[in-house]
């Protein structure tokens, strides 16, 4: 049931399929999505990973869901009662990113009214972080290991160590920030209609070492 852990999302041709489907020019998904040609161009060719934000427009603009983006069926699943996921050790979808390595728990599950995921946190200041994210809904954050300051756009910075957790408002900007040396790793769950439009960032970031998890940490 689970998918490989190190197969990273490739969603080039599903956007074009989904594009082409409804008669658009990338002029018209750029219009729709709020992105630039460019970038839509260069997504279609898995030229590059998109960001957070990027996925969240593309997905919004498409009217897909972000399963089908890492590889599920776009067609709707009807609502059936006891549906689970069971994710093991090496499983899930991995996305890339430079300030985050993400692991998305269940993602064999369309249509999931949150999302699970395991990020281990990169970036060491906020300098280093970039633009603040933001995205519908809103976010339970527990650290499963080291130390993480979470910056919002409204609240002053909050230092969370391990076992430490926060919930939040993520239509706020905010980012997390590794605090201490070693593996910082959170545990999301992102909720609302824009947790279905979650990716990655740049290409050419470093394997995801899910190893970790096969040691119990």
């Amino acid at each position: 049931m689970g998918t490989e852990g190190r197969c990273e999302a490739r969603p080039g041709a599903l956007i074009r399929r989904e594009r082409l489907k409804r008669g658009w020019t990338l002029a018209d998904a750029s219009a729709r999505t709020g992105l630039p040609v460019s970038t839509l161009s260069r997504a279609e060719n898995d030229k590059i990973s998109l960001t957070y934000d990027k996925l969240a427009s593309i997905s919004r603009g498409l009217e897909i869901d972000i399963s089908a983006l890492f590889g599920g069926e776009t067609t709707p699943q009807p609502k059936v009662l006891g549906r689970r996921s069971v994710t093991k050790v090496g499983d899930g979808r991995r996305i890339e990113t430079a300030n985050y390595g993400h692991l998305y728990l269940a993602a064999d599950l369309l249509n999931k009214p949150f999302i699970p995921v395991i990020a281990e946190i990169r970036a060491r200041t906020l300098a280093e972080f970039g633009e603040l994210v933001r995205h519908e809904g809103e976010e339970f954050a527990y650290v499963l290991e080291g130390a993480v300051v979470l910056h919002t756009a409204l609240y002053a910075p909050v230092r969370l160590e391990s076992g430490d957790s926060i919930y939040f408002d993520s239509g706020i900007g905010h980012a997390y920030v590794a605090a201490s040396e070693g593996p910082c790793r959170v545990l999301s769950i992102c909720t609302g209609d824009e947790a279905q439009r979650i990716a990655g960032a740049e290409v050419e970031a470093a394997p995801f070492r899910i190893e970790r998890y096969a040691n119990g940490r």
